[in-house]
């Protein structure tokens, strides 16, 4: 476990002082286990419990069928691969914007402009889409995607180029709304993250790169990259569990399921979400969250792995 995890042994050499100070700091610490005991744990076990159970409709005609859910899913849905498509997709690109080009942007604000006050502003209007309602920014696409009004169509005719009828259902379009709608949204939480980080690291390691004749992008691949592999990791496994059960956006946009299928841009949390609320089937919906919460505890841990998490854990060989 931790370190500030473990309780310490309440022998007759603890003195009293300490062990007033370990009741209360758990005291002050108990409105948050509750909160999590209560809004995440239970509605955890009440998930995995229902995933074993046939309950539809109501609770009061719920009937254990074990592992048929779980069957169901990989044997038996017709829809299950397109899901799985349009999960990989949307998930893996999205993850690229959301975590490398926005620290680029971290980057070319924070550091590459010296302008302290153009940088801020440049931020600042990539945490528009951040900041703005979600019904706001669907409607905001919604206008500029109009087939006859909206401004990109009406560039993509400047250009000479055909735009598509529908960019909602009309493929590989869908896809391509789908990616850029939830990129803006999300690089600009990995953009606050990065600047965060970039600002807090020495500058007396980068003066003396430069005198020794390390350019920008040396600087960058050698000193901003891997003193900021604690961020990158956080803001890569963050934004990751996010993704896999995010699908505000594309329903506010798409409007209603049958479109979103439609337009094949279905991810399998809003798979899960249309089979627990829409068909009124919760222990199908809760078996498909399950294996949503098993890809992202395996994605997470591969991430641990990839960015070397015992080695960014272990202690400083350097002497302060």
């Amino acid at each position: 476990m931790v370190k500030f995890l473990k309780f310490p042994k309440f022998t007759k050499a603890f003195r009293l002082e300490e062990r007033r100070r370990f009741i209360i700091g758990y005291f002050f610490l108990l409105p948050f286990f509750v909160f999590i005991a209560t809004f995440w744990i239970k509605p955890l076990i009440d998930s995995i419990w229902l995933s074993f159970n046939d309950v539809k409709y109501t609770f009061e005609n719920m009937r254990f069928v074990g592992l048929d859910n779980y069957i169901k899913i990989f044997t038996k849905d017709i829809y299950v691969p397109d899901v799985i498509f349009t999960t990989v997709l949307y998930v893996g690109t999205v993850i690229l914007i959301n975590a490398f080009y926005s620290f680029i942007i971290a980057f070319v604000t924070t550091y590459y402009i010296k302008n302290e006050a153009l940088g801020t502003a440049l931020r600042l209007l990539w945490l528009i889409p951040r900041i703005m309602p979600t019904i706001v920014y669907a409607v905001m696409w919604l206008w500029l995607i109009d087939p006859e009004y909206g401004p990109i169509n009406m560039f993509m005719r400047f250009l000479g180029l055909k735009p598509p009828e529908s960019w909602l259902i009309q493929r590989p379009y869908s896809w391509i709304l789908m990616i850029i709608v939830n990129g803006f949204v999300g690089a600009s939480w990995g953009m606050i993250i990065y600047s965060a980080a970039i600002k807090s690291l020495p500058l007396d390691i980068i003066y003396a790169a430069k005198v020794d004749g390390a350019s920008e992008f040396q600087i960058l691949r050698y000193i901003f990259i891997p003193l900021l592999k604690w961020p990158i990791l956080f803001v890569t496994a963050w934004q990751t569990l996010s993704l896999l059960s995010s699908f505000g956006e594309i329903l506010a946009i798409w409007g209603e399921y049958a479109v979103a299928r439609a337009g094949q841009v279905v991810t399998w949390a809003l798979y899960a979400w249309f089979k627990a609320f829409y068909v009124n089937d919760f222990g199908y919906g809760a078996a498909l969250s399950m294996v949503l919460v098993v890809i992202g505890i395996a994605l997470v841990l591969l991430y641990f792995k990839i960015f070397g998490y015992r080695r960014l854990t272990q202690p400083s060989r350097v002497e302060v």
